[in-house]
């Protein structure tokens, strides 16, 4: 069964902005505080953003703190990431899940920042 469900990703200069969609299960989505994570080419997958179940409550990476901004909405069980000033560096996959990254990774989706 399918927990996570990314979309929005593509190809962004550097400068630019995407926002990321991550459709969740009722059930997961409810319980947990959501992520947002990204896995660089030959890098290990790292937590970008999280917000509480709460959804006031939001961290950040230190690498997009004050560029990227986490958000959820509780009718609809998405959980989105609007990234504004893209970097080259920021090129990766992204994925969603809870906060503590406990379910089945879905696809991801690609995010490439190049000119």
């Amino acid at each position: 069964q399918v927990q996570f469900v990314e979309s929005g990703g593509g190809l962004v200069q550097p400068g630019g902005s995407l926002r990321l969609s991550c459709a969740a299960s009722d059930s997961i989505f409810r319980l947990y505080a959501m992520a947002w994570y990204r896995r660089a080419p030959g890098k290990q997958r790292e937590l970008v953003a999280l917000i509480r179940t709460g959804g006031s409550s939001t961290d950040y990476a230190d690498s997009v703190r004050g560029r990227f901004t986490i958000s959820r909405d509780s009718a609809k069980n998405t959980v989105a990431l609007q990234m504004s000033n893209l970097r080259p560096e920021d090129t990766a996959i992204y994925y969603c899940n809870t906060g503590l990254g406990n379910y089945p990774w879905g696809q991801g989706t690609q995010v490439t920042v190049s000119s």
